[in-house]
């Protein structure tokens, strides 16, 4: 079985199952887009040159702070984000044809944890879309704290406190994204005082499942892939990779070793392979065999902060530091590694052969996803950061930045990139 099959199977597999008007070719529903693997729908075409004002189809400022990446169904984006100062966790929705804000919800006001990392914001989780609702995860009140909101008007229509969940050793806040599947949402928690993978019923919030993970810090999200012919979720870190079956959460497989102790990337596949990659302390990249758990290849490179993406039987990467790497993914074997320009946050997305990349300054790089070599397409600049992956959808792409003025104020916008400009 081909690997584009395996992407067609995928992006079928979640239509039918998970969501009520979920289109594969229009929609990102969730992190990682529809076939969770980030690659744009076959047939899109977005531009490789845009800027602040070249190539701008629309831009609307964006309340807050937030990594969390754009969410799309329909004529509607949705985007989870956090006012620090007033204490304020809300999701957005915002016309996808003009960015006009259509509704605000606030989540969850006060109770912010008292220490969060630098880098990280009181959202990082993408938001999940079934057509129906979205729902959001946002840690609060020494736990997690799970909504689902109306698409129409971002009425609540049910929540969920998950947990506890208050690390103390590492106070670096919340990551993983929930995981939509068939009629449940997935939600990760690992933390030293014991981890939790939990389903909930996602018209109703009820709890369908349960399991304990590893008593350690984590931040990688769960994924949905069929490996093997086997769905499963897999989840990287706590110093393994491990897999459990999405309907019960009974695991499936693990292999110790083949995972850092602590990863903040998500976990990719391809035919009977799964890749992951970290972290901290030690840094590695390795090719495990899914249901055997065999560690095929390994590395010393790691990919901590982004997540890594398979195309045409390659696995490419990009690390903290902004060195790219494309690597053989059945023997791991280097076939070109170049250094573009770090930090690096924010995760490839691909899209008609090229891969976009952007870094925490707000260039954004295009190349070639091209085992033979590196050829570097354009180099964007947009705003002053980006730590958000893009969401690519046919010829747009849409993009959550931050400018920043003279005296160091901070303005989050929301770009709809495309072919129109805005005046000078």
């Amino acid at each position: 079985m081909n690997w584009k099959f395996l992407v067609l199977l995928a992006s079928l597999a979640v239509t039918f199952s998970s969501g009520e008007e979920i289109n594969p070719q229009s929609d990102w529903p969730w992190w990682r887009g529809p076939a969770r693997s980030n690659h744009a729908a076959a047939g899109s075409d977005p531009v490789v040159t845009f800027s602040q004002t070249e190539n701008v189809v629309w831009k609307a400022p964006v309340s807050g702070r937030g990594h969390a990446s754009p969410t799309i169904v329909g004529n509607r984006i949705f985007l989870a984000t956090a006012d620090a100062d007033a204490e304020i966790q809300s999701v957005l929705a915002f016309d996808r044809s003009t960015g006009e804000p259509l509704w605000s919800s606030n989540v969850n006001e006060g109770n912010f944890p008292e220490e969060i990392h630098r880098k990280n914001t009181h959202d990082s989780s993408t938001a999940a879309c079934d057509g129906e609702r979205v729902v959001a995860v946002f840690d609060n009140r020494d736990a997690l704290h799970v909504v689902a909101l109306s698409v129409t008007d971002g009425e609540l229509l049910w929540e969920k406190r998950l947990g506890p969940y208050a690390p103390k050793r590492y106070e670096f806040g919340f990551a993983a994204s929930p995981l939509v599947y068939g009629n449940t949402v997935i939600v990760l928690g690992d933390t030293e005082f014991g981890g939790f993978l939990t389903a909930l019923d996602r018209r109703t919030g009820k709890q369908v499942w349960s399991v304990e993970r590893p008593k350690q810090m984590n931040y990688s999200s769960p994924i949905l892939a069929t490996v093997g012919g086997v769905a499963q979720v897999l989840i990287s870190g706590c110093s393994r990779l491990s897999a459990y079956d999405p309907k019960t959460g009974k695991a499936l497989w693990v292999s110790m070793g083949a995972s850092s102790d602590v990863t903040c990337g998500t976990v990719v596949w391809g035919d009977d392979l799964v890749f992951a990659s970290g972290g901290f302390p030690e840094k590695l990249t390795a090719a495990v065999r899914s249901g055997t758990g065999e560690i095929v290849w390994q590395n010393k490179k790691k990919s901590y902060e982004q997540s890594m993406l398979v195309h045409d039987k390659h696995l490419y990467a990009v690390n903290d530091n902004g060195i790219a790497f494309c690597w053989n993914a059945k023997d791991g074997e280097e076939r070109w590694s170049e250094r573009l320009k770090g930090p690096v946050s924010a995760s490839p997305v691909l899209a008609s052969g090229r891969l976009y990349a952007a870094n925490e300054a707000g260039t954004f790089f295009v190349y070639r996803a091209d085992p033979e070599k590196f050829e570097l397409l354009a180099k964007n600049q947009l705003g002053d950061e980006a730590f958000a992956t893009p969401t690519i959808l046919g010829t747009r792409i849409y993009a959550r930045v931050t400018h920043l003025d003279d005296e160091g104020e901070r303005q989050e916008m929301l770009y709809c990139l495309g072919k129109k400009s805005l005046p000078q």
